[in-house]
């Protein structure tokens, strides 16, 4: 899940989640010098209708963007305590694990995501990877692994097309080698903050009221007049 930070508008916080399974034996290369797609470590998505691809403005072609971890710091409050309050156990609207705290990892060889790969193929599918901390991280098939933590990537949501988006059937074999295997949303809103639910609905009940009294003040004149 992608959104915009609300701390720095030129930022998006991406939230990892879910598990995958590898059908070949490759591996996953680091952030330094790896600027080529391969499916071995990198997904071409596009969107789920097929309609579009995910770049809208600022197209990258072959970068590797660091993804610093959203809790190493304090330069993201307003991120931090939004993703942190929405921990199972609290009324929220959107609900996160409680591994959405940690830094980006592969879980299972704990492995640091220090890095994503972001292409824009013009008339073909886009190109998404992921790069890891430190020597290249090998699998073999069958390996299981989860995703898990947030971080900050340094291009603002207005890069984005909003939508959900997927991976095509032919990469990549980092995870199960078939369509959807990987989903990536963009929201172009902030995570929605429940007290502003809750102010949306008072002045929708303030606003209920004063037409019903103005409707009341309407029908006495009325009467009145007949």
């Amino acid at each position: 899940n992608v959104y915009p930070s609300q701390d720095n508008n030129n930022q998006t916080i991406w939230i990892f989640s879910g598990s995958s399974t590898t059908s070949a034996n490759n591996n996953i290369r680091t952030g330094s010098g790896s600027n080529t797609y391969s499916d071995q470590d990198s997904w071409q998505i596009s969107a789920s209708d097929n309609s579009g691809n995910i770049f809208d403005a600022n197209k990258p072609s072959d970068v590797n963007f660091s993804l610093s971890p959203l809790f190493s710091s304090s330069s993201n409050p307003t991120d931090i305590e939004s993703i942190q309050k929405r921990i199972p156990g609290g009324a929220r609207t959107q609900v996160f694990a409680a591994s959405a705290t940690n830094t980006p990892t592969i879980t299972g060889v704990n492995r640091t995501i220090s890095h994503l790969f972001l292409d824009e193929d013009p008339g073909f599918a886009d190109d998404l990877g992921i790069r890891v901390s430190g020597s290249a991280l090998s699998y073999i098939s069958g390996a299981s692994f989860s995703w898990v933590g947030a971080g900050i990537l340094s291009k603002p949501i207005g890069d984005f097309h909003a939508g959900t988006f997927r991976a095509s059937a032919s990469s990549p074999v980092f995870t199960a080698n078939s369509e959807g295997s990987i989903r990536v949303v963009i929201n172009s809103q902030v995570i929605p903050e429940p007290e502003e639910y809750a102010l949306i609905f008072a002045l929708f009940a303030l606003g209920f009221v004063f037409f019903h009294r103005h409707r009341q003040r309407k029908q006495r004149q009325a009467a009145t007049t007949s």
